[in-house]
C-alpha cells in the first residue's frame, strides 16, 4: 500500500514532529539573505521558522496533501511538490535542511546526489531523521500481527550514513545517534501513530488495534504511549 498523508491529523496529533525540529534550526544557523531549501517540509512550520531569520527559503515535499496544507498555512512562502531523491533548483543553495523526512526515502544515494548538485561549494546539509533501531518495538509488534512485512523506512547508523555522504562529496562535521522517547497522548495514541506513519503496513483499524495490544505494556503509562524513537542528526559541508 502507498503511504497516504492526512495533513490535518498530522498537525492535530503529531505536532511533536516539527516541534522537536526547532532545535535543529539552531544547528542550521540560518542567516539573512541565504538561499535555503527545506527538504521534506511537510506542512511548512519549520520552513516558516527558518524564514524568520531573513533567509530566502522554500520547501519541497513529495506529498501533494502536505504541500497544499503548507501553501494554505504560509501563503507568503514557496512550496513545491518534488522528490527528495531527484530534484533540481534554479540557483545554487547556501544550505539544505531536512527534519524527520529522509527516513522515508530509501534511495539515500539519490538524495545525497541531488543535494550535492543543489548546493554551492561549501554549502551546508543539516539533517535529522530516524536512525538505526528507531521504533523497533513497534516494528516487532507489527510483524507479530502482520507477518514479515517490509517497512517503508530507512534507518541508518552513523557510520553507514556518514560514509554514504562522504562518497557524494560531503565532509561530515557532526553526527550523533540518540534516543528520544516520544510521548503520544491517549489510549488510542499508538493506533493514531500507526494510521499516520505506518498505514502502508497496517491498513485497517482492526490490525492497528491488534498491534497496540501486542506492543510492550511498559510503553503505555499514565494515559499515554511512549514510543522508542532514535534519531540521527548530521551536519555536513559540501566540498565539490
Amino acid at each position: 500500500m502507498k503511504q497516504v498523508w492526512d495533513a490535518a491529523l498530522y498537525q492535530a496529533r503529531h505536532a511533536y514532529v516539527f516541534e522537536h525540529g526547532e532545535s535543529l534550526i539552531e544547528l542550521l544557523a540560518p542567516r539573512k539573505g541565504e538561499r535555503i531549501l527545506d527538504l521534506g517540509c511537510g506542512s511548512g512550520q519549520l520552513t516558516a521558522k527558518i524564514a524568520q531569520s531573513g533567509a530566502c527559503v522554500m520547501g519541497i515535499d513529495r506529498s501533494e496533501e502536505m504541500i497544499e496544507e503548507a501553501r494554505r498555512g504560509f501563503p507568503a512562502l514557496r512550496f513545491d511538490v518534488a522528490d527528495a531523491a531527484n530534484f533540481a533548483v534554479d540557483q545554487p543553495l547556501d544550505a539544505v535542511f531536512s527534519n524527520a523526512a529522509l527516513h522515508w526515502v530509501k534511495d539515500a544515494g539519490g538524495v545525497a546526489k541531488s543535494v550535492a548538485r543543489a548546493l554551492r561549494p561549501g554549502g551546508r546539509f543539516v539533517i535529522e531523521m530516524g536512525g538505526k533501531g528507531n521504533v523497533q518495538s513497534i516494528i516487532a509488534a507489527v510483524r507479530e500481527v502482520a507477518g514479515p512485512v517490509e517497512t517503508p523506512w530507512y534507518f541508518p547508523s552513523v557510520g553507514e550514513y556518514a560514509a554514504l555522504l562522504e562518497r557524494h562529496g560531503f565532509e561530515v562535521a557532526f553526527a550523533t545517534l540518540f534516543d528520544r522517547p516520544t510521548r503520544v497522548e491517549g489510549e488510542d495514541g499508538l493506533e493514531d501513530w500507526l494510521e499516520m506513519f505506518a498505514g502502508s503496513m497496517v491498513g485497517t483499524a482492526e490490525i492497528r488495534r491488534e498491534v497496540a495490544n501486542r506492543a510492550p505494556r511498559k510503553m503505555f503509562q499514565d494515559g499515554a504511549w511512549t514510543l522508542d524513537y532514535r534519531r540521527l542528526r548530521v551536519v555536513t559541508k559540501c566540498n565539490h
